[in-house]
């Protein structure tokens, strides 16, 4: 259920309206909209009765939510979020590019990357210092020392800076170094991963499992936004199927799908979508055409030395020209993308 407050409701008509929540066992989330509060209620096994909060002084109306995605659904919040990574919104009328390459290799190889990617016009730098691979014998990042290296990038270029945390332990590595936590698809479902992330303090990045529907895709962010965390934005990064032209299916109606029915910004990854660089132009140019909010692709200057995902990394020069792309196409559909302005002050890097 859905409380929306009167335009001008005071503190202390919030608080009775959270009291009584809270009272019958329920967790209450405050939503703050352009006019009006209004406050999400969860962990009600059944309908409730709209009359036992109309009662109370300062409530405008009650409104049943019929998805099980209540705090994810438009039926609770009917604007688009916006997210903001280190000063950066996501979401919105500006497309977001977030570049870099698959993962942290060596310090030379991330500082070359990000001031290549930088100058060419993208928003936030990526790059993976935790690595979760098929084989228990590939390359499985750096760790702390990766983290380390990406907050030096940040300095150097003023990027803020998305990397993935793959359990408890590494999530609280990513708060202190990073402006933005990656959920990656093989922990889509990791629940108490999920969990952990609903209860950070950075924005959480969400991609979308290989072989996850829909709703699975969007309970997996309820879990994160029912803990209180709502800076929460996601990712379709392909799907598995019989195909075998490319490493995955990149399902771009899910974009329009999920614009239907949430309000969070979704980005899409032609680069883990494809597997294939020679196709994350056309797919990236693709993606903004369906409203995605944004893409994130992965750009390397030696892609035949990449530690991990050398063959859809594509090249610097390269990506200049889809940034070149992308804003001609996101004017098409009435978006825009201009050079992004410098953030505010980045988190300050642990020693």
């Amino acid at each position: 259920m859905l409380i929306v407050m009167e335009k001008g409701a005071t503190a202390e008509q919030v608080r009775c309206v959270t009291d009584r929540i809270k009272a019958l066992g329920f967790k209450p989330h405050p939503i703050p909209g352009a006019e009006r509060l209004a406050i999400g209620i969860t962990g009600n096994h059944g309908p409730l009765d709209p009359a036992e909060f109309e009662i109370i002084p300062g409530v405008l109306q009650a409104i049943r939510v019929t998805k099980p995605y209540k705090l994810v659904s438009r039926e609770v919040k009917a604007a688009d979020t916006v997210v903001e990574v280190g000063g950066r919104p996501v979401g919105g009328r500006r497309v977001t590019v977030i570049a870099g390459p698959c993962a942290v290799e060596s310090e030379a190889q991330i500082l070359t990357i990000a001031a290549r990617v930088k100058e060419a016009g993208a928003d936030l730098f990526r790059a993976g210092a935790f690595k979760p691979r098929t084989s228990p014998y590939s390359f499985q990042g750096l760790g702390l020392a990766g983290l380390k290296i990406l907050a030096r990038a940040r300095d150097e270029t003023g990027l803020p800076i998305v990397t993935e945390a793959v359990d408890e332990e590494s999530m609280a590595m990513v708060e202190d170094y990073a402006d933005a936590a990656q959920v990656g698809a093989r922990n889509m479902q990791n629940f108490s991963l999920l969990k952990r992330a609903g209860k950070s303090k950075v924005p959480i990045f969400l991609k979308r499992g290989m072989s996850a529907t829909l709703d699975e895709f969007l309970m997996a962010a309820e879990y994160i936004m029912s803990e209180g965390n709502f800076g929460v934005f996601l990712c379709e990064r392909g799907v598995r199927t019989f195909a075998d032209h490319t490493r995955n299916t990149l399902d771009l109606p899910i974009v329009p799908a999920v614009k239907h029915l949430s309000h969070l910004p979704i980005l899409v990854d032609p680069s883990h979508g494809t597997g294939r660089r020679e196709m994350v132009l056309p797919l990236s140019r693709a993606a903004i055409a369906v409203g995605a909010d944004g893409i994130m692709v992965e750009v390397h200057h030696e892609p035949e030395k990449a530690l991990s995902d050398g063959p859809q990394a594509i090249l610097p020069e390269q990506f200049t020209e889809l940034m070149r792309q992308i804003r001609g196409m996101a004017g098409l559909v009435g978006r825009e993308h201009e050079d992004a302005q410098a953030p505010g002050p980045p988190p300050q890097s642990q020693s």
